[in-house]
């Protein structure tokens, strides 16, 4: 099953291309570095749901952070410091 992880965008590169526009994103203070192409709208301080590296969506913040909650309780965060998202 693929699943889509809540990160908060902490910084934004490369702005001006859309197509190539990256970010570094914290899952719950694990940080990775993520394509926001298929989320040019997106701000720093916002909550994106990330797939395999790429933005997909923004999301809410109360709802990122229950989603991340039930991902700690779970044990899952631990397997982000191995993989990419």
């Amino acid at each position: 099953m693929c699943l889509a992880i809540p990160g908060k965008i902490i910084s934004i590169e490369n702005q001006e291309d859309v197509t190539f526009k990256k970010a570094k994103v914290s899952f719950g203070g694990i940080v990775k570095e993520i394509n926001l192409g298929l989320v040019p709208d997106a701000k720093i301080g916002e909550y994106v749901l990330v797939h395999v590296g790429v933005a997909i969506s923004k999301v809410d913040e109360e709802e990122a952070k229950i989603t991340l909650g039930y991902l700690k309780q779970m044990g899952e965060m631990n397997e982000l410091n191995d993989e990419a998202i």
